[in-house]
């Protein structure tokens, strides 16, 4: 029985799965990036000849532009075989935050949480002062 390191390698070297090779690689590439680059790129992907860095903020792209020259040799040490330039943009689109949803019972509690804990086992008697804590609280 193959494992499934085996079976990803596999399909990872077979030409069919190109884009997910590429994908790893530019992956692999910024996270070679230094900290200060590295923190502002959303995502990265190739077109043509080019090796596209999309930013998230434009002071970013102002630091990829002051080291433009170290990215390239960069580039050119990686595996980038058809990849000869680079280009960096930073995007439009804002990215909303998903809202906490607080979750709000359905009914109204009725109780008050004044009641008598006869359990003798200490577990059961833990479990009902935590229901009556939370029947307190609200």
């Amino acid at each position: 029985m193959k494992k499934l390191n085996e079976i990803l390698s596999h399909l990872k070297n077979n030409p069919e799965f190109r884009k997910i090779n590429t994908s790893s690689t530019i992956e692999k590439f910024i996270d070679v990036l230094p900290l200060k680059l590295k923190k502002g790129v959303k995502f990265g992907y190739i077109k043509g000849q080019t090796l596209y860095f999309v930013l998230t903020h434009p002071v970013y792209k102002m630091e990829f532009e002051y080291n433009k020259a170290d990215i390239k040799s960069l580039l050119k040490n990686s595996n980038f075989d058809n990849v000869n330039e680079i280009a960096f943009f930073v995007t439009n689109k804002i990215e909303r935050k998903s809202k906490e949803i607080k979750e709000e019972p359905l009914y109204k509690e009725r109780s008050n949480g004044i009641f008598i804990n006869r359990a003798k086992d200490e577990n059961i008697y833990k479990k009902f002062e935590s229901i009556r804590n939370i029947i307190t609280k609200t």
